[in-house]
């Protein structure tokens, strides 16, 4: 089955796009994606290939996520989102605890982004007594499960259930890099929408330990006479 996979994937590899994909994705010594290997596809057509086989076992999933190629880890959870929208209990468990014990291979950003809302949040949002699990995952020292952490509360966002993600944007307003200070100001931005008057008093009490970067995502939506004011604020 992986055979199968990167076959119809490399259908839409451009060789051109490598060393494009390679730098955006900081796969230089010493980046965040160091030694990660692209083969040059979109994600359109990796989404695409993805409902291809979108029924295909855990263990093959499995499979595909221990491949050192990018676009096939990031097919992998692709398909487990599909499947994870159309599971029972049962079955979204089981994904569940596949993508819990494989964060090893779910190491970049866009892999994160992709899954974790609708794997990891969406379980949450339907079993809330265990938000342990994220709180878990925003004390990692991986990066990965941090952002995981963080962008997986936007399953909870979407249903209007914010007590947790902001739990989590306080635990790591201190937390030390840019995709995380990204991923808690995305996250913030996207309860501002929900509740403005929330958001502008987290700002307010955290307007001294909240980082630049996610300070900057967080009140995108806002008028700019408001932004200017938050700025000014910290």
């Amino acid at each position: 089955m992986v055979d199968k996979v990167l076959a119809a994937l490399e259908k839409y590899a451009r060789p051109e796009a490598v060393d494009f994909l390679g730098g955006f994705f900081k796969t230089h010594k010493g980046g965040y994606g160091e030694g990660d290997v692209f083969i040059g596809v979109r994600v359109p057509p990796t989404r695409k290939v993805a409902k291809e086989f979108k029924n295909i076992s855990l263990d093959d999933i499995e499979k595909l996520l221990e491949s050192p190629i990018h676009e096939m880890r990031l097919c992998a959870v692709i398909i487990m989102t599909l499947q994870a929208k159309k599971a029972n209990d049962e079955q979204h468990k089981a994904l569940l605890d596949l993508y819990l014990r494989r964060t090893d291979r779910i190491n970049n950003w866009d892999i994160v982004d992709v899954s974790c809302r609708d794997i990891v949040g969406g379980w949450v949002l339907k079993h809330p007594e265990d938000g342990k699990i994220l709180t878990e995952l925003a004390k990692s020292n991986d990066l990965w499960e941090r952002r995981i952490a963080m962008v997986s509360t936007w399953a909870l966002i979407r249903a209007n259930e914010l007590d947790v993600a902001y739990l989590i944007a306080e635990r790591l307003l201190s937390d030390k890099h840019d995709l995380i200070h990204k991923a808690v100001g995305w996250m913030l931005r996207e309860m501002g929408d929900k509740d403005p008057e929330r958001l502008r008093v987290f700002l307010s009490v955290h307007i001294q330990e909240i980082p630049r970067t996610a300070l900057r995502y967080a009140i995108e939506h806002m008028s700019p006479e408001e932004r200017q004011y938050f700025i000014t604020l910290r």
